[in-house]
């Protein structure tokens, strides 16, 4: 006997296209960082930083390409991807507290998003298995 889906299970597919899409702007910001200078300045809370570029861009394009790509098989309902997201996903918003005085209300929105990420993917994960 076949179980019930419900329209819940579209709260995995919006973690899925959430996750493909950060993954791709991740990947962009990865080249872009790549291809331009390799030291960044920028002035928070009266303090300098000084950033390598060029590593958090090697960092940001692989970290895409892997979000990407898992945030498609997520799609399909596979247990070893919502796994899979669900420490993405966690590492991602660790990392934006980490930005937060740089970039507070992208930062914050992106916490958000990931916040609602994790929820759809741990408590409606197991119904898109079944779907």
């Amino acid at each position: 006997m076949a179980q019930r889906v419900t329209s819940w299970v579209g709260w995995i597919w919006f973690a899925g296209i959430v996750m493909f899409i950060a993954g791709i702007w991740n990947f962009f910001y990865g080249l872009a960082a790549v291809l331009g200078p390799d030291k960044g300045y920028v002035a928070a809370n009266g303090k300098l930083l000084i950033l390598n570029i060029n590593g958090w861009g090697w960092a940001h394009l692989i970290f895409g390409i892997v979000l990407a790509i898992v945030g498609l098989v997520v799609l399909s309902g596979r247990a070893w991807a919502r796994i899979t997201a669900i420490i993405l996903v966690a590492l991602n918003l660790v990392t934006q507290f980490i930005w937060l005085p740089v970039q507070p209300w992208w930062s914050v929105l992106v916490i958000v998003l990931d916040f609602f990420v994790l929820w759809a993917l741990i408590v409606h994960g197991e119904e898109a298995e079944r779907a």
